[in-house]
């Protein structure tokens, strides 16, 4: 009879605490987000309220419109770290996607960035309906650039199908491409399938957020080293993978460089297709003939360094002439016949995104030294050349890694290295598309970014499967607010209502 006692005790116990560490973990995978009672657990949605003491061990509140009436509303539930302090308004990632023109295709972009796949994709004639994006920086600035397209700051390994649908507000509508480049390792340790091994979990969650979603397309893009070695083993899954939640994988693959779409800047990235068993095959895009110089990119460009106010602001009134078929549709001074994005609202008299680089007179004596299109030898830059292509850029470490700046291109003609801005017109991104006001961030914002020009080349190809006939909007949209580029981390998680801590913090300009 003890013995029997005994045993149900031990049950009860472990029972208890299994459905604490349940809601502990629960709480931990979703604060920040703004539920509904079916995202909880099963176990507690007849009485969440009851389990708050569970909620606070775990370091977290609930909240709900009974408790926080101007922060939620019926239905609704948050959990919030204990002694953060709440944000004031519903977070905006939570407001709806808001079609501008109606009958345009939409798209998602997972690991959205800043934006660049987003800006191909509606180029050739898609609505983002949402970016998803851990870093709030990032997702500030995809916010300003995309203002009718739901900016969800989350996780993708906690966010599901349903959630990102609810939150985009597109309900049961046909989604018709989903596309990303999720961050990956590639290669798998000894005995371990590639995507099972925790290196590679974004790619994974990748795959289920397809499925889920079940798009009539879908997209992946990512370095060009997954193709070689023992990457290929974790390709070869992936295609494994696509193909069990009912997808056709457009196969061979393709490695393509974005000099051959447009984009003056040799940059070679990997592209996978993959088509809904009711949808029609599209093609890889064929490469252009010619291509497109430093000198058409960035000729135009006033110096940076003939403008004090860019010492210490990124942005300053400027008069100049552009020349070039290139430069001008950047602009907005020439009709693209290829470009069915939105038109902006934007001032083409601004010079933005041109904060200075305050360089050693040494440095400077070196620069104009170097040989163009060749490495500088001391600070390791390449010098651009005005009659070739840009060199890939790159993106640098995040906080999490050191925060190692990558290195910048040398001006061909300038004893400096590049802007924001010069980098932006080599990775084919229009005028009026901001960035983060610091150097660091509006570097890596683009070198972490496929180039528009080349991601509009892939979107096409799947806006012709569609049997669509893309047209321009009459209608221009104007930029969200300035500020969101002027956010540091603390407020940008505060603007999105997550914490702080989601992404290491870095203060250097």
């Amino acid at each position: 009879m003890t013995k029997r006692q005994t045993t149900t005790y031990s049950q009860k116990k472990k029972t208890v605490q299994s459905l604490q560490e349940e809601l502990s973990e629960f709480a931990q995978n979703h604060h920040g987000c703004v539920l509904s009672a079916s995202d909880l657990p099963q176990s507690i949605r007849e009485d969440a309220a009851a389990y708050q003491p569970e909620f606070e061990r775990a370091g977290f509140q609930l909240l709900s419109s009974d408790t926080h009436p101007g922060l939620l509303v019926q239905g609704q539930f948050m959990f919030w770290p204990t002694g953060q302090d709440l944000p004031v308004v519903m977070p905006p990632g939570e407001r709806k996607y808001s079609p501008v023109v109606s009958g345009r295709p939409i798209g998602i972009d997972l690991f959205a960035g800043a934006g660049g796949l987003s800006m191909g994709f509606e180029e050739a004639g898609f609505d983002i309906a949402a970016c998803v994006e851990i870093d709030p920086i990032h997702c500030a600035t995809h916010e300003y650039n995309f203002p009718y397209a739901a900016s969800i700051c989350g996780n993708v390994t906690v966010l599901t199908g349903a959630v990102i649908r609810r939150r985009c507000g597109i309900g049961d509508r046909d989604i018709d491409v989903v596309f990303g480049g999720a961050p990956c390792q590639g290669f798998s340790m000894i005995g371990k399938r590639a995507l099972d091994d925790p290196r590679n979990k974004l790619v994974s969650h990748f795959v289920r957020l397809v499925k889920e979603l079940h798009p009539k397309y879908c997209v992946f893009e990512n370095v060009k080293g997954l193709t070689v070695g023992r990457q290929v083993q974790f390709l070869q899954e992936l295609i494994a993978a696509l193909e069990n939640a009912g997808y056709h994988v457009v196969l061979p693959y393709r490695v393509l460089n974005a000099a051959d779409y447009g984009v003056p800047q040799n940059r070679f990235r990997l592209f996978l297709m993959a088509y809904r068993n009711d949808q029609a095959q599209p093609v890889y895009p064929v490469p252009q003939a010619s291509k497109i110089t430093v000198a058409e990119a960035i000729g135009d460009l006033p110096d940076a360094d003939c403008f004090k106010t860019l010492l210490d602001s990124d942005a300053v009134p400027a008069v100049w002439k552009t020349k070039t078929d290139y430069a001008k549709k950047l602009r907005g001074l020439m009709n693209d016949p290829g470009d069915f994005s939105y038109p902006r609202v934007f001032d083409c008299g601004m010079l933005t995104c041109s904060l200075r680089t305050v360089h050693t007179k040494e440095s400077k004596a070196r620069f104009i030294d170097a040989y163009t299109g060749t490495t500088e030898p001391i600070s390791r830059f390449f010098k651009l050349s005005l009659s070739g292509q840009c060199n890939t850029l790159r993106a640098g470490t995040d906080s999490a890694r050191g925060a190692f700046t990558s290195p910048r291109p040398i001006h061909p003609t300038l004893p400096r290295v590049i802007t924001v801005r010069e980098a932006a017109r080599l990775h084919s991104y229009p005028d009026w598309f901001r960035f983060h006001a610091t150097k660091w961030h509006g570097f890596r914002q683009i070198g972490n970014s496929v180039p528009p020009l080349l991601g509009r080349a892939i979107a096409g190809k799947i806006i012709e499967a569609l049997g669509i006939d893309p047209s321009k909007p009459a209608v221009a949209i104007t930029p969200g607010e300035g500020s969101l580029l002027n956010l540091n981390m603390r407020q940008a998680a505060e603007h999105f209502g997550v914490p702080a801590s989601v992404i290491g913090q870095r203060t250097r300009k």
